[in-house]
């Protein structure tokens, strides 16, 4: 065992059953709002000092949003909980068999363990594209490619125009579900109504905006109606769709397709998939499809092949995977999952507490929503419902802002969105992150001219 379980953290004893919740996803809080201090003691462990509602990322990079509106921190959740903690940090490692978690601090024992880690990134083992593309999953990501967007066209306007090149205003896109899908809308919006008024001296008309998908349609887990809407929206406002393609390899400045075709960029943006963000300390029998095999009380099993389950150890959201009888292959990687899953199991908890019998998890599906533009959106709502256009769009809006965490919040997204709509502007066009791509290239292109005049 690691020396660092010589270690504890600060969390003093209670007398309670303490529950340690990995995450503060959507399944993570949605878990601790329901719990009650007077029956438990609660610790939240993560990385980070805040919630993300990941849902709107893509805005935070595409300038409609700041990250704080879109994000809430844990100690303003928590605060007014009792018995309840906030620690910030990572767990590497869980030790079933002690009830104990190893962080980069020390060790916290618990009478209940939550992983709700959510998911990450997946890459599909392409280092080249690990390494050259930008992903879309956390507040980071979304700074890191605003800046890096506006820096393109601000290095465009540094350059001499007699060396412009066509990767530096080409966008690709790998991945149609719904944050590709958004990334491409809100690009196609940029270039209509921001850009142009920004930038009249660049070719902004040149801009092209690809969206690379693997299957044969747009949207892939929404249904063909809607699909094909989605897909219709897209190619009017201007976004070059490529079906039935997949993505071998990116350096940088080139991505390589499966069909031989290349495309010159220096952006590409990675939306095509993600995986359970496992903690070590799992036995494979526990695992399956890179997420922690659940039962359909999500509790962890031990062992998947005889159905042994770690009776005080669960996983909810998209680190955990779960079979029903209307989804064999996994309930979906939505943020609906986690959020019932999350409630659920808090009754379940309290159930146990009272040596009450436990009551299986049932996914309620609420409807798939996903959104391309202004008055642009599908949604695929129960009872075979399909709507698209301004409805569509009225009801992702209505939705997104219920689930954001704080009233604040939901002001200042409602507020951003209804001046967006009436003045066609995103206000929020700041580059705050240096990007070494702009200080590689303007020093390229500066000996480049020099070379020549000699």
């Amino acid at each position: 065992m690691n020396k660092k379980l010589l270690f504890s953290l600060n969390i003093p004893n209670s007398g309670k059953p303490r529950i340690v919740i990995v995450g503060g996803g959507f399944g993570g809080m949605n878990l601790l709002k329901k719990l009650s201090g007077d029956d438990f003691q609660i610790v939240l462990l993560d990385r980070y000092n805040y919630h993300t509602f990941q849902p709107l990322l893509y805005q935070v990079a595409t300038a409609g949003l700041e990250p704080d509106s879109i994000s809430g921190p844990y100690r303003k959740i928590i605060k007014r909980k009792k018995n309840t903690y906030f620690r910030m940090l990572k767990v590497n490692r869980v030790y079933p068999e002690l009830n104990t978690v190893e962080t980069t601090i020390g060790n916290l024992t618990y009478d209940y363990l939550v992983v709700a880690t959510g998911a990450k990134v997946n890459y599909f083992n392409n280092q080249s594209i690990a390494q050259n593309a930008f992903p879309v999953k956390q507040v980071t990501h979304a700074l890191d490619l605003r800046s890096h967007i506006f820096q393109q066209l601000e290095k465009l306007e540094v350059l001499n125009h007699e060396y412009f090149e066509e990767q530096y205003l080409n966008f690709v896109i790998v991945g149609a579900g719904p944050t590709g899908v958004e990334v491409c809308g809100a690009l196609a919006e940029l270039k209509s109504h921001i850009l142009p008024n920004d930038y009249p001296d660049l070719p902004i008309e040149k801009l092209k905006i690809y969206l690379i998908e693997g299957l044969d349609r747009v949207l892939p887990a929404m249904s063909k109606q809607s699909g094909e809407t989605a897909h219709t929206y897209l190619k009017k406002m201007g976004v070059e769709v490529k079906l039935n393609c997949l993505t071998e390899r990116y350096d940088g400045e080139i991505v390589v397709l499966n069909n031989g075709e290349k495309i010159k960029t220096d952006t590409l943006i990675w939306a095509a998939g993600v995986k359970g963000n496992l903690i070590d300390g799992f036995d494979t029998k526990s695992i399956h499809k890179g997420k922690l095999w659940v039962n359909k009380f999500n509790q962890v099993y031990s062992n998947a092949e005889t159905n042994h389950v770690y009776n005080n150890i669960f996983a909810i959201g998209d680190v955990a995977f779960m079979q029903s009888d209307n989804y064999s292959k996994g309930l979906p990687g939505l943020a609906q999952v986690a959020i019932q899953q999350g409630r659920h199991l808090a009754k379940n908890l309290k159930k146990d507490h009272k040596r009450q019998l436990f009551k299986p998890f049932v996914y309620k599906n609420k409807g798939v929503l996903a959104t391309i533009g202004r008055n642009k959106s599908v949604a695929d709502l129960p009872n075979n419902i399909k709507l698209g256009g301004f409805a569509g769009w009225f009801i992702w809006m209505i939705v997104h802002i219920m689930f954001l965490v704080g009233f604040r919040n939901k002001i200042v997204v409602f507020a951003n969105w209804i001046w967006n709509y009436f003045t066609f502007d995103r206000g929020i066009r700041l580059i705050l992150r240096p990007s070494t791509k702009y200080n590689d290239m303007i020093s390229a292109e500066m000996k480049k001219e020099m070379n020549e005049a000699n």
